[in-house]
């Protein structure tokens, strides 16, 4: 078992000497930091043309993973193999598409990139809408348990519906509606395709408003263009709606007042559970998707240290390693080499692997280090390892993820920002490390981003399994909380997801250490013990674990 004493230095969490080789807490300290220098600087080199899945940069970033875990000592985590295959499909749709609204008097042909994104998930090589009606279906949720459905009395089929971002809770600050500020999964964009999708429509038009979304058009533009990868579907994925698309804000009201209404007053009116959806009469939308398809088996990675007591049980430590790639069509620097999304939290995976591999006993349990595929694409990665685990649910302990450790880089800081505040037992190891820290638990800066659901810990969480997911804590030791907040928004608004996320020699890691030795603590711990943290009562996620925890 490995063992931990709350050792205070220079603002972090250090190891005792009982656990690694009898380094100083300096030792420990500097090392972790290095790791994450060595392996950010690496992952996003431009050699590694942005880490997209399916391309010559798949290829040569996982050869580096597996290159780094067998340097570390530890060993295949795939029943022999380092990789698990993911078949995928890629989508790209040609920029030249036209959204052409049509209506009484009123006639817009609006374009790909500055006035509207459009996608699809099917796996064809052409689809569309033609004078598909539209209407406006408010936030397009149907939640029966909290009373709530925006679809109820309107049929949508063959139609295209017109979406708000985010959830209600948002719009009205009200804790008692949805959960007030902090977005639910009814206000993520991929509940709002799968739910339009399960009522039949064919095509769906969501609103991008900066505020409630919690990014700025650019990275709707950004993220949409290019390859979409999705996992391969037998059924070509035409199940689906034919077409996923956004609009911004001015598109919306424009529309809205040809068809003699109020965009903002109509948005108030969609607060109301007893809101009608709206058909805009007359109106209607037409684009064709002409889409070249491409298949390939991208992989996760996973490297094991097998439990000495224990080996079938684990704690499972995720970060995503791909990225966006390259875009041809963008003018200048068009390498996403995303520095702190997320070679940082791949390069935290090395981090943590080295610890306890130095550590003088193995762990009771094992642990699994996942670098998993196509997080930007939809999660596709964990969702196949969700849905094809290496170890059983029921037999997996914790998920503990990273992603965009680097982010601000606002360096060590006085709390400790959970994402999904209150949902597991997973947050009583995570006081008592943060309390030998001298830090404090505090909720997400941005509740409202929906991080919760952005992110490979969720594809976990969906099948039972307790999983913990920090994010950037803005409090800044040296700077104060305002100045951790403004550097925040800067990455948020200037290198989210553009490609001026790209690594710095002079960046501030010690913060992103400090996330590192939370996550080396609660894993300890949980390697050394025989608990199986729960969900808290009431938390979507509390009824698949209990069933598989009684089942085992």
């Amino acid at each position: 078992m490995i063992k931990f004493s709350s050792v205070w230095a220079g603002g972090l969490l250090m190891a005792a000497a009982t656990v690694f080789a009898e380094p100083s807490t300096a030792t420990v300290e500097a090392q972790i930091v290095k790791d994450l220098h060595l392996h950010i600087a690496e992952l996003a080199d431009d050699s590694y043309a942005g880490r997209e899945p399916g391309t010559a940069g798949e290829e040569k970033t996982i050869a580096w993973l597996e290159a780094a875990f067998t340097d570390l000592g530890t060993t295949p985590g795939n029943k022999g193999s380092w990789f698990q295959e993911v078949p995928i499909t890629s989508v790209t749709s040609a920029s030249s598409a036209v959204l052409a609204i049509r209506g009484p008097d009123f006639s817009a042909d609006w374009a790909y990139g500055e006035e509207m994104m459009v996608a699809t998930q099917q796996q064809v090589a052409a689809t569309g809408i033609s004078a598909s009606e539209l209407v406006f279906v408010g936030y397009g949720i149907n939640a029966p348990e909290r009373g709530w459905n925006d679809y109820a009395g309107i049929d949508v089929t063959g139609k295209t519906v017109v979406v708000l971002i985010n959830d209600p809770g948002f719009a009205t600050q009200d804790p008692a509606l949805f959960n007030g500020n902090a977005m639910t999964y009814y206000g993520r964009w991929d509940y709002k395709y799968a739910e339009a999708a399960r009522q039949g429509a064919a095509g769906v038009l969501i609103v991008h408003e900066t505020d409630a979304a919690a990014y700025p058009w650019e990275v709707v533009r950004n993220s949409w263009s290019g390859a979409n990868i999705g996992l391969t579907a037998d059924n070509g994925n035409r199940d689906k709606v034919a077409i996923e698309g956004w609009i911004p804000v001015q598109q919306a009201e424009a529309l809205f007042a040809a068809s003699g209404r109020d965009y903002h007053a109509s948005k108030r009116a969609a607060l109301d559970a007893n809101f009608k959806a709206e058909p805009l009469q007359g109106f209607t939308a037409s684009v064709q998707l002409q889409n070249t398809l491409g298949s390939s088996l991208s992989r996760n990675v996973a490297a094991l240290i097998p439990g000495s007591e224990h080996p079938e049980e684990v704690i499972i430590y995720t970060a995503h390693w791909d990225h966006l790639g390259v875009r041809p069509d963008d003018a200048g620097d068009n390498i996403y080499n995303g520095a702190s999304d997320n070679a940082s939290g791949i390069a935290g995976l090395f981090a943590l692997a080295r610890q306890f591999m130095q550590a003088e006993t193995a762990p009771a349990r094992s642990i699994l280090f996942l670098a998993v595929t196509a997080e930007e694409s939809g999660l596709l990665g964990s969702k196949y390892y969700s849905e094809n685990p290496i170890f059983a649910p029921a037999h997996t302990v914790a998920n503990f993820n990273m992603d965009n450790i680097a982010a601000g880089n606002i360096g060590k800081t006085r709390d400790v920002a959970v994402v999904g505040f209150g949902n597991s037992e997973l947050e009583n190891y995570l006081a008592a490390a943060a309390t030998a820290q001298g830090r404090t638990l505090v909720q997400e800066p941005y509740p409202e981003k929906g991080s919760y659901y952005r992110s490979d810990h969720f594809s976990l969480a969906k099948v039972g399994i307790p999983a913990l997911y920090l994010t950037n804590a803005t409090d800044s030791v040296e700077h104060g909380k305002a100045w951790g907040d403004a550097r925040l928004k800067d990455y948020t608004a200037n290198h989210y997801h553009k490609p001026s996320d790209e690594y710095d020699p002079a960046w501030d890691l010690s913060g992103a250490a400090q996330e590192v030795l939370l996550l080396l603590h609660m894993g300890s711990e949980l390697a050394g013990n025989r608990d199986f943290p729960r969900w808290h009562q009431g938390v979507e996620f509390a009824p698949v674990r209990e069933q598989s925890l009684n089942e085992k």
